[in-house]
Formats: C-alpha cells, structure tokens, sequence
C-alpha cells in the first residue's frame, strides 16, 4: 500500500473512534434517556482544597429512580448507620441522631435534562435547604448503563456522582 495513504487511513479511524466515543459519552439529552433504576456506585465529595472524600463511606448504598412521567427520586447512607438504642426513630440520642443525619440523605421531586443539566426541582427530603430549590446536575459522562454528573454538594463543595442502571 502507498506510504502516504496508511498515515491518512490511520488518521481517519483513529478521528471516527474518538467521534463514536465522544457521542457515546454525551448521550443524555432527553429526560427519557435517564429512565430507569440506577444504584450509586460513588458520591465523592470534592473539598475547596480539591481534596476528595467518600460522602457515604466506601460501602455506601443508594438508589436513584427516574420515571418517565418526570419524577426522580433518590436515597442515599452509609451501610454503618448506627441502630437506635431505644428502637425508636423519635427518641434517638444527639449522637445516633447526627450520624443519621450526616449519613444519609433523600429526596424527591420532579426533573428535566437540557445542554447536558438535569434539573431537579426538589418537591421534599431529608435536607431542608434543597427542598423547593432547583439543583442542577452537569453530566460529565453518559454511556447508557453508567452516569457521572457533579452538582453542589449538601455538605459544601462539590459532589462527583456516578450511577449505573439497574433497569
């Protein structure tokens, strides 16, 4: 083969692998693209310092669901979370109740997607200052299966999530 046609071949493949990986990964530009179940798999916390730290701890479990009727809702803990002494949700100590507080968090409302922003107006959760706010989520990646978005974070700072679809 001519010496000066591999060096374009090449250059061709190699620009239409990164065009098919970039539109792999900038895919959710509807809200139906994000219906389903998706579990967090990492919430990280990204400190002014840039440092980083687990949200929820290493084993943290959570859901997030988004219906195709534009309703989403999501919970979130750390696996560690302690249990009650009493047994009773309404009678915890400071100390059960702050580590409940400070590990876990939900919420739910409605959302949008537009310009690779899903939108969520927050209808009610466990943290206050969300509720009736719009928070908006900047998708860093999409591929189908796996979604990375950050969004300002309840704790201060930033919060990098990633989620894959469970269905």
């Amino acid at each position: 083969m001519n010496r000066c046609v591999m060096p374009t071949l090449t250059a061709l493949v190699s620009l239409s692998l990164g065009i098919t990986v970039a539109a792999a990964t900038a895919m959710a530009q509807t809200a139906n693209d994000l219906v389903g179940t998706w579990m967090n798999v990492s919430v990280s916390l990204i400190r002014a310092d840039g440092s980083k730290a687990d949200a929820f701890g290493s084993n943290m479990k959570g859901l997030t669901v988004f219906e195709s009727n534009g309703h989403f809702v999501t919970a979130v803990g750390r696996t560690d979370l302690p249990k009650f002494a009493s047994g009773n949700r309404m009678t915890g100590t400071a100390e059960e109740n702050k580590a409940v507080v400070q590990g876990s968090l939900a919420f739910f409302g409605t959302y949008t997607v537009a310009n690779k922003i899903v939108t969520l107006k927050v209808e009610g959760g466990t943290w206050p200052g969300w509720i009736g706010a719009d928070e908006q989520q900047t998708i860093v990646s999409f591929t189908g299966d796996e979604l990375k978005f950050t969004q300002l974070a309840s704790a201060g700072g930033t919060a990098e999530v990633t989620l894959k679809r469970l269905r």
